[in-house]
């Protein structure tokens, strides 16, 4: 079967075009024009598991459903080859007002997640990650985020012994460190600033790793790869008030995205995350 069959079979739309444009790093991307005269961004691999667009598609509806922030409609999605992920198009545009976004955005982790955790995996590229949901999100970060990641990153050579043991501690200490009880609350869970779409001047959440967890992980990972002005968390802490210490929290909740970049693409990541690791060690 051809891409553009699988396309109309995964949409129910009779597709008249479909080209090859940029907005992928791992996938392939491709815009699907339909005979209806609507447009679709089309998202496949040769590679891609099973189950993984069908999960990506229900963590998009996930994260639609408090309204908070913008997500592209889920057209279709297919779990046999062709795998492919069909979303709503969305024109491209310079970024908007950013306390829409971060009022948004506390509405979305104000709806909350049953646990913490969620029950399917987490895949970040060619990783998986454990998600199976735990009781308090000090042992979910410790045991589901963080320890897991050692291992490769170490076995990778991108991860030093003395700092993986610096990790280490900073598990033990997770009831410690990890901030005031808080509920779990919705999390896009990959939240970088080029998962931030604008288009017509509004904000969008794409590429999500949904799952319940602690709200100050999308903050702190947006200001790692990214750097959202102070109109935002403004916006934000009066929607959803912050914890006191929640910038000491920073480079806390930032270990992860830094683990698994550095298992990933390995380079500098494991020095920073040596760095981010020792605040809380010593």
């Amino acid at each position: 079967m051809t891409l553009e069959e699988a396309v109309g079979r995964a949409t129910g739309r009779a597709v008249a075009s479909l080209r090859r444009v940029g907005g992928g790093d791992i996938n392939d991307a491709f815009a699907a024009d339909f005979e209806d005269g609507a447009r679709a961004f089309v998202k496949t691999r040769t590679d891609a598991p099973a189950g993984e667009y069908p999960a990506e598609a229900a963590a998009l509806q996930w994260l639609a459903e408090p309204g908070g922030v913008g997500v592209p409609e889920v057209l279709g999605a297919r779990d046999e080859p062709p795998r492919l992920l069909a979303l709503e198009w969305l024109d491209q545009s310079a970024p908007g007002d950013e306390a829409v976004f971060g009022r948004g955005l506390a509405t979305v982790h104000a709806v909350g997640a049953p646990s913490f955790g969620r029950d399917s995996p987490l895949r970040v590229g060619p990783l998986s990650v454990p998600n199976e949901p735990a009781e308090s999100w000090a042992d979910f970060y410790a045991e589901r985020r963080l320890r897991p990641l050692l291992a490769p990153a170490r076995d990778r050579g991108a991860l030093s012994s003395s700092a993986a043991a610096a990790v280490e501690r900073v598990c033990d200490r997770m009831a410690d460190l990890a901030g005031p009880p808080e509920p779990p609350a919705r999390l896009h869970g990959d939240l970088w600033s080029g998962n931030v779409l604008w288009s017509s001047g509004l904000p969008y959440l794409i590429d999500p790793l949904a799952y319940g967890g602690h709200r100050e992980v999308d903050l702190a990972m947006l200001r790692l790869f990214g750097s959202p002005g102070p109109r935002f968390l403004a916006a934000y802490d009066e929607g959803l008030p912050l914890a006191p210490g929640h910038q000491d929290r920073v480079a806390l909740y930032q270990l992860f995205p830094l683990l698994v970049h550095a298992v990933l693409f390995g380079g500098g990541y494991g020095a920073s995350v040596d760095r981010a690791a020792r605040r809380y060690v010593g």
